[in-house]
């Protein structure tokens, strides 16, 4: 038995149309998943299942979703050993909780990207590349940087965002 977490990309499922986290739980748990949990009204899904590739178990949440839904949505997961290692791993944990994001990567970024981001960034934000996932230390509202129209699934890759009180909940959630 392991503990997943999984993070959708998108939770809009039409124009103002939201994913409603008891049927995201209702359909896990069709699928045969355990135990299914969920943080916030973001997307944010913790549950048990059969040791299995996490690529296997994604695509499997990814079919589900869009013969129940209607619609695709890029699911990325790790594994509840993984997600502590990506909560203890923030670089910026002297920030502001609400301004401090992660994108975390279904396949991990290179420090290359690292200088392409920073000539985009303004003053003061702060990057750092942790185990393939990008962190980043907005020091203001996120929404209020240009920066944000740079992580999208076309330029980096699929994952998704989250900020770093998100992170920390769902580690929490996994005691």
């Amino acid at each position: 038995m392991t503990v997943y977490v999984a993070l959708l990309h998108s939770i809009v499922l039409g124009p103002d149309q939201r994913l409603v986290m008891a049927d995201l739980r209702a359909m896990a748990e069709g699928l045969g998943f355990r135990n299914t949990r969920t943080l916030v009204a973001t997307g944010n899904l913790i549950f048990e299942g059969d040791d299995a590739p996490l690529s296997a178990i994604g695509d499997q949440l990814e079919t589900a979703f869009h013969a129940r839904f209607g619609k695709h949505v890029d699911i990325i997961l790790r594994s509840a050993e993984a997600w502590r290692r990506v909560a203890a791993g923030n670089p910026f944990a002297d920030g502001n909780g609400a301004d401090v994001g992660i994108r975390v990567m279904r396949k991990p970024l290179g420090p290359e990207i690292l200088p392409k981001l920073e000539g985009i960034a303004t003053p003061g934000i702060r990057l750092a590349i942790v185990d393939g996932d990008l962190w980043i230390d907005f020091s203001q509202k996120p929404s209020e940087t240009r920066l944000l129209s740079h992580l999208t699934t076309k330029k980096l890759g699929i994952g998704t965002l989250r900020n770093a009180n998100t992170v920390n909940g769902l580690a929490a959630m996994l005691a």
